[in-house]
């Protein structure tokens, strides 16, 4: 069941008239699970890919493997160019990018130990990069990473009524 920030965050996307689109490699496609089980799903959400891989990366969502090889696959600098590459593949209002380390065994580093969350989300115009460690199971990290990313997107949808 999705969290209270996941139905939040599907509602206010409904409200605004928006719609929605995820890249995932560490959440491996449980946001758009998770957005998918929300009340409002069929007017929100258009779908996501998984990107687990780097293959993934660079084969279907055309990340230049110098990118990949000089940042790792798991950093902003791929996360963000995962959203911009979505944003053709999948017409949508908002894009959604998530890279990041759930277990051992990827590039953690001690800058950048498991736990870390990479999300990178488009607005129309506007661009955020978010970046947080987390601790816990992996499914944790998981679902963690989602409330981050909808919490970003109330954030954002929020301050920019008031400007």
């Amino acid at each position: 069941m999705p969290s209270k920030l996941i139905h939040d965050c599907g509602r206010i996307l409904k409200d605004h008239g928006l719609t929605i689109a995820f890249a995932e490699s560490a959440t491996a496609g449980r946001l758009a699970s998770e957005f998918s089980l929300c009340a409002d799903s069929g007017g929100v959400l258009k779908g996501g890919l998984v990107c687990y891989d780097a293959q993934v990366k660079e084969n279907v969502l055309g990340i230049d493997p110098d990118l990949i090889q000089q940042f790792t696959p798991e950093s902003e600098e791929v996360t963000r160019e995962l959203a911009f590459r979505l944003r053709s593949l999948i017409t949508s209002d908002v894009q959604v990018a998530v890279t990041g380390l759930t277990t051992p065994g990827g590039s953690e580093t001690p800058q950048k130990p498991v736990g870390t969350i990479f999300i990178h989300i488009l607005i129309k115009e506007r661009s955020i990069a978010v970046r947080n460690v987390f601790y816990g199971t992996p499914e944790q990290i998981v679902l963690l990473a989602a409330d981050l990313a909808a919490k970003t997107i109330i954030n954002e949808l929020e301050s920019s009524e008031s400007e």
